[in-house]
């Protein structure tokens, strides 16, 4: 029985780690995020990402995603969307429907994509891929770039 809870508790954890936007200010679920950006007057921000088979995407959340500096910065600015294409971990259907549906929406082709929205859904910018040589100031001043237009 103790290897069973201890199973379960490190099959737990490892899903988390999975998963590194499955806790905090990301939201899955885009209707939910955008009517949320509306009442909030913030941009969206999708994040359409691997996470658990793309280098560069889980470069881009350690380096940058995953900071306080760019939580303070998103939790002023965005609405925060993570769009995942997992290979290995389950995902709900519903939610993978709407990753592929965005996807197919925006022409995603390069992972990590990072577009930035307005409340009604209308493109105002993107970031493809993620080159760690720019750093995490120079990939958020990208981001405020976009941002004030």
């Amino acid at each position: 029985m103790k290897n069973l809870i201890l199973a379960t508790a490190v099959a737990l954890g490892f899903g988390a780690l999975l998963s590194a936007h499955a806790e905090g200010p990301w939201l899955t679920d885009y209707k939910k995020a955008q009517e949320q950006a509306k009442s909030s007057n913030k941009l969206l921000l999708l994040e359409f990402t691997g996470s658990d088979w793309c280098p560069p995407c889980r470069m881009l959340q350690r380096e940058v995603l995953s900071t306080q500096e760019f939580q303070d910065y998103a939790s002023k600015n965005f609405v925060l969307v993570e769009l995942d294409f997992p290979r290995a971990k389950v995902q709900a259907p519903e939610i993978a429907e709407q990753n592929q549906l965005l996807a197919r929406r925006w022409g995603i082709q390069v992972f990590p994509s990072i577009i930035i929205l307005d409340s009604a859904g209308k493109k105002i910018g993107e970031l493809l891929g993620y080159d760690p040589g720019g750093g995490r100031a120079g990939y958020m001043a990208s981001l405020e770039k976009l941002r004030k237009g």
